[in-house]
């Protein structure tokens, strides 16, 4: 027999429920074009930062203005590459979003080894790789709540990250922090072996994309033209390269301006700008009810720079400065920590708000050593 008050009380409550539910969808949808339009507007800030190096404008003002240029460029070599990938097919698409996906932060790193500064370059990408996995992944379980993650997925890319870290430390501890000179050449052969174990694996997730998406017969359907997305494409990767140049040349000064170690700008303010609309775009999703897709972007983005993009800047660095594979004390124990959080509390394949907050949590301490050990 039916519960006739309960069941009145239910459907009165539903109509509000799908209310709710339509407006939070209309907000969600009105925050991506807001965002969209913000991001679009902030392109203007790249010829701004790059004017303001040329004038001769302070470097404190010019490193702060080249951050906050790389944004809306991230994000635009993201969204160019999406759109390429729609008329190559999931093969290319691929390829693009591993070659390109990554483009800010192997460039400011190649940059900053030419100027010899090789703790940037360091702390740009363990720092990317730690934002990604405790900062990114926070927010967006925090905004995303309860789910489920691909658990094998998510095992694989940390147990890359781990792979990657312990490799890292092999060159130190074979031929100790003086012996420059085998340092680098014990690095070189590391990198060697991770970029190639990267390539395979990369090789690998493409061809099986490419078979599932032949299998599903499913299409994606793009908004731009492909001149335009391969335009934009090539005008945003210049464009990252002009701004790179004027971030690295102004952050030595910035360093000293603000007291700040270069430790802990290149870890902390470069990495989290070189992955903002990256960072911007997981949250985004995850707030829309993909939890699941968003912690997918994270820890393969993490895995990308630890197999992929740090390897490439050491080989890339023996044509312009050789630079030695090693990191410092803080930047290994960051580096763990980011493993090990998400190990332990991804262990049963659900997400909770309660796991981002600790994950942010175990950030803002890495952040706070960073800061400490200046």
């Amino acid at each position: 027999m039916t519960d006739a008050p309960g069941a009145a009380i239910a459907a009165a409550q539903a109509p509000q429920g799908v209310a709710r539910r339509l407006r939070w969808l209309a907000y969600l949808g009105w925050s991506k074009l807001t965002l969209r339009r913000l991001l679009w507007a902030s392109l203007a800030l790249v010829p701004v930062a790059v004017l303001a190096a040329v004038a001769g404008m302070d470097d404190v003002p010019v490193f702060l203005l080249s951050v906050a240029a790389l944004v809306p460029l991230a994000w635009l070599i993201g969204e160019a590459t999406e759109q390429v990938g729609e008329y190559t097919g999931p093969a290319i698409a691929g390829l693009l979003n591993a070659s390109f996906g990554n483009a800010p932060e192997m460039i400011i790193a190649l940059f900053a080894v030419e100027n010899g500064l090789f703790e940037v370059v360091r702390g740009s990408l363990s720092g990317s790789v730690i934002s990604n996995l405790l900062l990114v992944l926070g927010f967006s379980l925090v905004v995303g709540g309860k789910g489920r993650i691909a658990r094998r997925s998510a095992y694989a890319a940390l147990g890359m990250v781990a792979l990657a870290g312990l490799l890292f430390a092999l060159p130190e501890l074979v031929g100790g922090p003086a012996a420059h000179e085998r340092l680098t050449a014990i690095g070189i052969g590391v990198a060697a072996v991770l970029l190639a174990i990267y390539l395979v694996l990369t090789a690998w997730s493409v061809v099986k994309e490419a078979r599932e998406q032949r299998a599903s017969g499913s299409s994606g359907e793009a908004d731009w033209s492909l001149r335009r997305a391969l335009l934009a494409l090539g005008l945003a990767t210049l464009a990252t390269v002009a701004v790179s140049e004027v971030l690295v040349g102004s952050i030595e000064a910035f360093t000293r301006a603000s007291g700040l170690s270069e430790l802990f700008c290149s870890a902390v303010i470069v990495a989290i700008a070189g992955n903002a609309a990256e960072h911007g775009g997981a949250v985004v999703i995850a707030a829309r009810g993909g939890v699941r897709l968003a912690s997918e972007i994270a820890l393969q983005s993490s895995a990308q720079v630890a197999l992929g993009v740090i390897p490439a800047v050491i080989l890339l660095s023996l044509v312009i400065s050789p630079m030695p594979l090693f990191f410092s004390g803080v930047e290994y124990l960051g580096l763990a920590i980011a493993v090990a959080v998400p190990a332990l509390f991804l262990l049963r394949g659900r997400t909770a708000r309660w796991q981002g907050a600790g994950m942010l949590a175990a950030y803002a301490a890495i952040v706070a050593v960073f800061y400490a050990v200046m």
